[in-house]
């Protein structure tokens, strides 16, 4: 007789994935940025952004979504990664080639921005990204 332990987990029903490239907020101004950001969150999808956000969104996005937890049920907030290559040893020729790359809107970051509630830990490696359900 083999016996089997029922989970105290949901099981996910769908992954909803959202990628948006850095043309389509570079134009938006930092409120309409985060506010596009926590939409799709909301919404239980993940988003992978193109680029990342200055610090002071990145601060902006963590303050609003402790508004948004205490007011939308079953809302628990965000867990958010930035993944950069490794740049520290890099020659002198590669830095400079990716600050020219930067002005002409080149971004080879990624961020991750997903739902505390589907995705627990976001774990840093610039080689890959794993997310934790």
């Amino acid at each position: 007789m083999v016996l089997r332990r029922k989970s105290s987990r949901k099981k996910l029903k769908g992954l909803t994935i959202e990628f948006i490239p850095y043309a389509e907020i570079s134009m938006l101004s930092s409120s309409e940025r985060i506010k596009k950001i926590l939409d799709i969150v909301v919404e239980n999808r993940i988003v992978i952004l193109q680029g990342k956000l200055m610090p002071q969104e990145e601060a902006r996005l963590i303050e609003d979504t402790m508004i948004l937890a205490s007011h939308v049920k079953g809302f628990r907030g965000i867990e958010i990664a930035v993944i950069e290559p490794n740049k520290e040893n890099a020659s002198m020729m590669t830095k400079i080639k990716n600050n020219i790359a930067k002005i002409f809107g080149v971004h080879d970051a990624i961020t991750v921005i997903g739902p505390a509630t589907i995705v627990r830990e976001i774990r840093k490696d610039p080689r890959k990204i794993e997310l934790m359900f």
